[in-house]
């Protein structure tokens, strides 16, 4: 014979209790005593199927990308190309596509980071507050967007209120900077900035590890490029006691250029 429930006996102590104390307690022992009504048994889930891990998605417009900047046999035909181009998304938002400015024989080749408003507006590469600090920078080694210099960006499209550049922004903007450095072989490249530096370089590194260093370049074609990474005049706009580095990364670059034989014009 089974045990009766341990629980079921408490109960039945609390009711008998309850009955010497003048409680009334109606249908409570027959509620009680009546057997328990069967739990319905619960079906098992069926076991889930182990989710394939997923690959990672894509860049947007990465292939499209590749193939019109590779495409492209000159400076004119790549502007062409990208103004062509609709696989970054950023082009639906921005004013215009900002791609380059300065002279396409130069010698010395600029890549900052991204338009900012005035940029936008206008459709040139360092045309606000920080491209005019930028521009007596380099006039006092004698560098000039008018006659020895070519300036362009990572991101051709201005990123809604500044905002960062996401990966896939930058991934899809990636073959046509590295396509314009390769048409332009210049003698030496500065990147502007701590994004364009790890973009280029593909290094971790900040721009303070970066920066006052004698760097090379490597794009696709393997050729290498001697390169510097310096400041972006709007970190030194915000941060002007930084300046004293910026003026030595620009030392530095006058003696790097007049040891390979760059033509500058007169120091202002």
């Amino acid at each position: 014979m089974a045990e009766p429930d341990p629980c079921r006996r408490a109960a039945e102590a609390l009711l008998d209790w309850w009955a010497l104390t003048g409680v009334d307690l109606g249908d409570s022992r027959q509620i009680m005593r009546a057997a328990p009504a069967p739990i319905p048994a619960q079906p098992r889930p069926a076991p889930a199927s182990r989710a394939q891990p997923a690959s990672p998605p894509k860049a947007a417009g990465l292939e499209d990308a590749r193939a019109a900047a590779s495409a492209a046999k000159s400076l004119a035909e790549l502007r062409a190309a990208l103004d062509a181009f609709e696989g970054c998304p950023l082009k639906k938002t921005a004013r215009n596509t900002v791609f380059a400015d300065g002279a396409e024989d130069a010698e010395v080749m600029l890549v900052g980071e991204a338009p900012g408003k005035d940029e936008d507006e206008i459709g040139k590469p360092f045309v606000g507050r920080s491209g005019q600090l930028m521009d007596r920078m380099f006039a006092a080694i004698g560098l000039s967007r008018a006659t020895n210099l070519f300036i362009s960006n990572i991101i051709f499209w201005r990123p809604p209120g500044n905002r960062p550049p996401t990966q896939g922004e930058i991934a899809a903007c990636m073959p046509f900077i590295q396509r314009a450095i390769e048409l332009k072989k210049p003698k030496l490249l500065v990147m502007i900035g701590g994004m364009s530096a790890q973009t280029l370089l593909a290094r971790d590194a900040g721009i303070t590890r970066l920066r006052g260093k004698r760097l090379i370049y490597k794009g696709p074609d393997e050729a290498p490029v001697n390169a510097m990474a310096m400041f972006h005049p709007a970190y030194l706009l915000r941060r002007p006691q930084d300046k004293r580095m910026a003026w030595a990364d620009m030392l530095l670059l006058e003696t790097w250029l007049d040891e390979l034989g760059v033509k500058r014009g007169a120091r202002l």
